[in-house]
This record gives C-alpha cells, structure tokens and sequence, in this order.
C-alpha cells in the first residue's frame, strides 16, 4: 500500500504525555479502517503497535511506531511516538517526518509535563498542531474543564471542533461543530447522524463563534467581512479551514473515547478533510541551510528519521520521501558516508509486520531493510550532495558507567553498545580515558534500564552500571624541595640519576618545568628525561590517584656518575624526587564544578534554588525569558549534580530542564578528601 500521489497523503504525529491513550487511539483508527482484525490493547498485551519486549513488559510506548491506513482514498501514515521523557528522541523524530501533531489529551489529567514540552518543540519545528481529547467516558473526565486547561496552557487559538453529547459513562457521541450536526454511537460501533439535540444547541453556536472568527482570519477579505457582521458561508468555512490549521491560525480541539470508538471514525474523516498535505510542511532545510521543499519534482530524496534492529530483518531504517519517487532496486548514495546503498525493496510497516509496496512518492513515509551503512539523520539521494540538518534531540544528560559481568562478556560489549548507540541518537557512548570506564550517556534512568535489557535480550550480553568515577585532581599550596636518587648496581654498568626538585604552585597556569642546572651539575642531555619523569608522576597522582595540575617545577641541583647514568635512571630519579617533594607542599584535591543553566516555571524557582544550596552549590544569578518561566545559573560540584536530570525532574513535576558544563575546580572540602583518600588507599592495598 504506496500512496496514490503527494496530495493523497497525511502524516499525523501523535504525542502527548505517557498515558493519555495515544497508541489506544492509533490502535482504534487502524482497526476502523480495517488494517487489524480485533482492536489493539496496550493493556491485554495484544497491540499492534507497542510489540516490543521492553514496551509489553512496561505497558508503554518506548519505540516510535508506524500505523498507516487508507480513509476515502487518502493514505493516513499515523505515528505514534512515546509519552516518557526518556524515550523523546522518538517523539521529536515523529514530528519532523510528520505536517501535523496530534496531541492526546487525557480528558481527566488535561495537558501535562511532555504535552507542553512537545507543544513547545512542535512549534519550533514549525508543524501544525491539533487536540484529541481522549477517554471522556473516565469517571471525572470535564470536557469543559479540559478546554480551559488547554486554553490556560495553550492560547485562545486553541477551539472545539467537537463537543460531547452526555460524560463519563453516559458519553455517547459527538457533535460536529464544523456542519452543526449530531453522531450519535450505538454498541454495535455504528453512527447515527441527526440533529443537535436542544441542549446542547446553544453551547455548540459558541464554539461554532469561536471557530468562525479564528478561521476567517486566513483570508483578509472575509476577515473584513466578519468584522463588519456578515456571516462565513458553510463553503467559506470549509475551504478556509484547513489553511487556517496549517498555518497555526486555528488549533482545532477532537474528543471522543479510543477504547470505546467513540469520535475515531469522525477524526479520521477530518484528518482528511482538513489536515495538511506534505507539501504544506514547508521545505526542510540543509546543514548549509539550502531549502529543499517536497515535491514530485527532481531525483529521489530521502531523510532517515528513525533507525532500529529487528532480530529477523536486520536494520530497519524509517524514512520519509523528500522529492521524487522511490521505487525497489534504486541505488542511492548516503551523504555522510559518500557510499552507494541499494533499495531492494520498500515496505509499508505496521508495527514490527512488513509488506512490500510498489512505489512510495515525495511526502510519503516507508520503511527500507537491511541498508549497510545508513543511520538516523542520514540523507540519501541520487547524486549524494543533498545533506539534511540533524533532528534537534535534547543533549543526553544521564552518564552512567557500564562494565560486563563475566570476561565473555566483555568481550562483545563493545559491539553491542555500539549497534544500540547507532539506533538511537540519544544514547552517546565514550571511553573516557583517564577513569578508564566505558561511559554511556541518556536522557535518564529508563533509558539506561532499556539498555541494560536489550544488551541481554537482543545481544545475550550481560552487563551491569558501576558507579561513575569522578575527575578528580590534586595540586599542591605551599613550595617544597626533595632530592630525588636513584642508584642500582646489578653486575656490569648501573644505574645513577640524582636531581633536587622545587616544586610551587603555579595557579591556573598548568605545568611548568624549569631547568636551572649550572656548571654541569646534570648534563644537558639528562634533563628532557627529568621533566619526562616528572610528568609521568602528575598523570597517575599522588594523593589519591589523580591527576596532578597547577604545578611550577624546578631542577636546580643534582649530581651524574659517567658510566652509570642515562635517561631511565634520570627518569625514575625525577619521578621519586616529584613525589617527595609534593608530599611536602600541602596537597589538596580539586574536584570538577558543574555550571549549570537552569530553566523552571517561577513555581518551581524557589524548591530549584533551595536545593541547589543543599547541595554545596551557589547561584550566580537569575533571569525572566519570558512570563511564568525563570532561569536559575548556578554553580556546584559536579559529583553532587551528575545524575542532575533524574533530580530536576522530582523537584520540578518533569518542568524543568538545564545545561551543564565542567568550566573549572576548586579544593573539596576536607572530610570529603579524607574520605576520597582513604578509599583509594584501601583499594591499592587490595590490589585493585
């Protein structure tokens, strides 16, 4: 099932907060529309669309889903992204392949934390935006009560296109807004179309009103004639709306009750009536910021906006269709790579199930298997040259370290971290060299214990966390000098190396090496092996094993034996005359300060701040980006905020969100150091 033409395709993102029913909804229009055989339940187990192993054993949405579907000739390329903060690199990616987000509203909760913050990033993506207001049949669900949350939250842009006939249990049907009439639900899932009962007439010529005076906007001339008193024409109404969604004019507002289907089939016929075709997306822009608009027109353009592993297919790459047409056996050339892929076949997917289509045209969305070397944010197309910008995912802030639990093990670690890692642009894996861990970062704990669940499930590879070392440092504060001898005789020639080192703080500066070596005292060509020794010393420490910084270091005495001495033993003399002499210049430990910037609602502002206290942390100051949001920059050690995501968002109800960055180090408190200390001089006794 390839779509017709680009005018016969709607790609509708559905998001919101986890839990408001969005893939129940996705579920209820794929089973109107006759693509499954029974109605999917997330619940039950048994949905079409969340299949995998994590998201079965969660009863949500981990992964972005595909649910097309064909409603009165149009192909409807649904999907459904997750709800969870973790997983909202899928949600971003829906909406950039999507020309319209719905979002899923829960009728009882209204708009949450992830509904404002994908409300937020849908419109600086610049799509356009409508509600569906889900489970009006709950216990307590309000209409009423969610449309003005949604106003609170949104604007007065935001208008009902719908309202419901009865509530909770009694929630019955829906009346249309659009052509004033009545659908009323019987059990067997049929409608009956009549006319507005009498209570509810008066109620849905006010939101008729509303609509009215939002969508006439779209033209001037009507615009003018509104102001002036003369009513929108059915036909006016109808034509302008849909232009009047795509340009964010108008935010129409759906209700209805997925599990019971009540109002699916009426979302559907308007999401064909009045959702905007691809081209309406506007073009997508180049890293060189080139426009390429979506058209039919040209050579065959893809972005791949979604990569992932199947255990029997292989790489399943999800792209949208940019310009021209994609057909099987066409060779493309990936962008990033400057290598030739061959499309053997393209796919309509529904959930994890495949078939193959005959041609896919610019603006639809398909899926290609088994791509060699093709990621998410890949661009393929005929000549190569077309590179589309990146999507714009949030930095991954939750570093954990992660090592395998039996040698055999380690052994695919590596591989396997790297197959999730090229999946998922929100998973970063590091080596950082001076801890000597293997550092993978998220956006948080759950992502982390998906990791850990794929690594077994997918990879049989068996890995556990351990806990993050910290870049630490050591310097010293006060000057000391120490001789430093090194003398071994074991049969033939030996070894001799004797130098006097001063050592002295050297504040912000890094390292310096002096050579005040006279008459000879050392030769000239024993001295480079000095300032090698002495910095062999820095890299591994003193104090506590960390690396020492902030030092002025002078040669200025010593002694050489004719035969005996060389580099090496100038070396290891210099490393033992370093030690010495730091050991008697007040060595502190510095530990790593996070700047972090802060951004809150002003309820949250004070709790933030608060904490931030009690955390050995300091605010350097605060500001006001715009109304009801504040800006907190502050300071703290970085061992207290590097799990800072997780923290942030029990303070803040999941509001806030920050950056953060290592810009210098100051003493850690003495108790503290001790602390630091003496576990790592257990841990050299043990040997570890």
């Amino acid at each position: 099932m390839g779509a017709p033409s680009t005018d016969r395709v709607r790609n509708v993102a559905l998001v919101g907060h986890g839990g408001a029913g969005k893939t129940s909804l996705a579920e209820a229009m794929l089973y109107m529309a006759g693509e499954t055989p029974r109605l999917g339940s997330v619940d039950d187990g048994h949905s079409s669309l969340d299949y995998d192993s994590e998201e079965l054993k969660r009863k949500m949405s981990v992964n972005l889903s595909l649910a097309p579907f064909v409603h009165k000739d149009v192909k409807i390329n649904i999907i459904d992204t997750p709800g969870y903060a973790d997983f909202v690199g899928d949600a971003i990616a829906g909406l950039e392949a999507a020309e319209m987000a719905l979002f899923v509203v829960d009728a009882v909760s209204g708009p949450q934390v992830q509904t404002a913050q994908l409300w937020e990033a849908a419109g600086e993506i610049g799509i356009a935006r409508a509600v569906f207001i889900n489970r009006l049949d709950k216990e307590h669900a309000s209409f009423e009560t969610a449309m003005q949350s949604l106003d609170d939250a949104f604007g007065h842009r935001v208008g009902a296109v719908q309202i419901p006939i009865g509530s909770e249990d009694d929630f019955t049907g829906v009346i249309d807004v659009i052509r004033m009439k009545a659908y009323i639900h019987t059990d067997d899932n049929k409608v009956n179309v009549v006319d507005i009962p009498a209570e509810y007439s008066e109620t849905a010529a006010e939101w008729r009103e509303k609509l009215l005076e939002l969508v006439a906007e779209a033209d001037d001339d009507l615009m003018e004639k509104y102001l002036e008193g003369e009513t929108l024409s059915q036909e006016d109404l109808e034509r302008l709306l849909g232009l009047a969604i795509a340009q964010g004019i108008f935010i129409p507002v759906f209700i209805g009750s997925a599990t019971r289907l009540i109002g699916v089939r009426d979302l559907m016929d308007e999401i064909v009536s009045f959702f905007p075709e691809p081209t309406a997306h506007g073009p997508l822009l180049t890293r060189d910021g080139e426009e390429v608009p979506i058209t039919i027109e040209g050579a065959t353009t893809l972005f791949v906006f979604k990569s992932m592993s199947d255990q029997y297919v292989g790489r399943l790459s999800f792209v949208k269709v940019v310009a021209g047409t994609l057909t099987p056996n066409t060779e493309l050339i990936n962008s990033r790579t400057g290598k030739k892929e061959r499309v053997a076949h393209v796919l309509k997917a529904l959930g994890k199930d495949t078939t193959d289509i005959e041609a896919a045209p610019a603006g639809d969305i398909v899926v290609l298997a088994k791509l060699s070397d093709t990621l998410t944010n890949d661009t393929l197309s005929v000549d190569g040259k077309t590179d589309f910008a990146t999507l714009p995912l949030p930095e991954p802030l939750y570093p954990v370290a992660i090592i395998a639990k039996t040698k055999a093990d380690e052994d695919k670690l590596g591989t396997a971290l790297k197959s999730l890692v090229d999946e998922d642009p929100l998973l970063v894996l590091r080596r950082d060299e001076e801890t000597h861990q293997t550092v993978i970062s998220a956006v948080g704990e759950t992502a982390i214990d998906v990791v850990l669940s794929r690594l077994h499930e997918r990879f049989h590879v068996e890995a556990e966390l351990e806990e993050l070392r910290i870049p630490y440092r050591e310097t010293i504060r006060t000057k000391a000098t120490a001789q430093g001898r090194h003398k071994k005789q074991t049969g033939g020639s030996g070894q001799f190396g004797d130098c006097w080192l001063r050592v002295e703080p050297n504040h912000g500066r890094g390292y310096e090496f002096l050579d005040e070596i006279v008459g000879g005292r050392i030769p000239r060509q024993f001295i480079p092996a000095v300032d090698k020794g002495v910095q062999e010393t820095m890299t591994h420490g003193v104090l506590a094993g960390y690396p020492i910084v902030d030092v002025k270091v002078a040669v200025y005495d010593g002694s050489y034996h004719a035969v005996d001495s060389n580099e090496m033993a100038f070396r290891t003399a210099a490393r033992i005359g370093f030690k010495a002499a730091v050991e008697k210049a007040d060595m502190i430990l510095l530990e790593p300060m996070a700047t972090l910037e802060i951004e809150v609602p002003d309820d949250y502002a004070g709790a933030v701040m608060g904490d931030i206290s009690s955390i050995r942390g300091r605010i350097l100051g605060m500001g006001a980006p715009r109304p009801g949001v504040q800006t907190i920059s502050a300071q703290a050690p970085y061992a207290e905020v590097v799990h800072y995501s997780s923290h942030l968002r029990s303070i803040t109800s999941g509001t806030g969100r920050y950056t953060i960055s290592i810009d210098s180090y100051e003493p850690v408190p003495g108790d503290l150091a001790k602390k630091i200390v003496e576990e790592y001089q257990r841990e050299r006794a043990e040997g570890h």
